[in-house]
Parts: C-alpha cells; sequence; structure tokens
C-alpha cells in the first residue's frame, strides 16, 4: 500500500497550515513586521524598503526594469517611486534616447541611506534564529522555488 500525500486525489482536503503557498504568503507578513520598526526610523514602508534595495543593487534603471527585478507592475511600481521621489529619495527622469523611458536613479540622500541597511538585515536574521548556513541555503531554496514556480508559469 502506497502513502497519501497532500496532492493524491484519495488524500482528505489538507488543513491551510500544509498549503507551501499560504506559509509562504504569511511568512511574507511576518517579514513585514518584523522589518516595520527599524525601517520606520528611516520613514521607509518595506515595499519601498525594497524599491530602495534594488536601486543599491542597479542604479539608473528604467522602471520596467525595475519592475522585472520588483516582480511588480507599473501601476503598483509608480505610486512607490512617486512618494521616494517626494521624500527626495529618488529621481525620475526620461531616457534621452527614447523618451518612452523613464529612468529612476538614487539621489545623494537616497544613496547615503544604505549604510543603514546592515542594521535592518540584521533584524531579520535575529529574528530566523538560523545558523547562517541555514539561513542561506533556505533564501537559495526559495528563490530556486520562485525560478521553478515561474518558469512553470510561463510554459
Amino acid at each position: 500500500m502506497t502513502a497519501q500525500t497532500p496532492f493524491d486525489n484519495r488524500a482528505p482536503i489538507p488543513n491551510l497550515d500544509d498549503f507551501l503557498c499560504f506559509a509562504v504568503h504569511a511568512t511574507g507578513f511576518a517579514f513585514n513586521r518584523i522589518y516595520r520598526k527599524p525601517l520606520a526610523k528611516l520613514g521607509l514602508t518595506y515595499p519601498q524598503f525594497l524599491v530602495m534595495a534594488a536601486l543599491w543593487g542597479a542604479d539608473g534603471v528604467s522602471v520596467g526594469a525595475l519592475g522585472d527585478k520588483l516582480a511588480l507592475d507599473t501601476s503598483t511600481l509608480t505610486p512607490l517611486l512617486k512618494r521616494l521621489e517626494g521624500m527626495g529619495l529618488v529621481e525620475r527622469r526620461r531616457a534621452q534616447e527614447d523618451e518612452r523611458r523613464v529612468i529612476v536613479s538614487l539621489t545623494g540622500k537616497g544613496s547615503a541611506m544604505r549604510a543603514e541597511v546592515g542594521g535592518i538585515m540584521r533584524c531579520v536574521f535575529d529574528a530566523a534564529d538560523l545558523s547562517p548556513e541555514a539561513f542561506v541555503k533556505l533564501t537559495r531554496d526559495i528563490q530556486a522555488l520562485r525560478r521553478n514556480l515561474e518558469r512553470a508559469a510561463e510554459a
């Protein structure tokens, strides 16, 4: 006799806690709660922080490229960018070679904020209560899962 899995049509409907998608979804909210206090000191929300982190990694990119990096569509990203621009952290300008493209760049103030990132990232590491090796492995496993799901969704 073979064991039933949660994926077997004969198996009972799994509890919500058995859904990988729900575990990832709920974990996202937990990250948001962990980040809330340290980011409040910088005047940033978690989504704004993600935009800034993407720009600290690659400054002077198009809105489209930034949206791809963050897995956000333009209608979600544009209000975040407007708010960050109003805070003096980023600037948007039309590309000279193609005015349809908007380039997003960090300001001096936005670049300087990067110095605070270590402490913010440390709060997540401490809250996760994992060894450094387990932390890195889990991050890589989740990245692989995302790639696999995106590939399957495109097929």
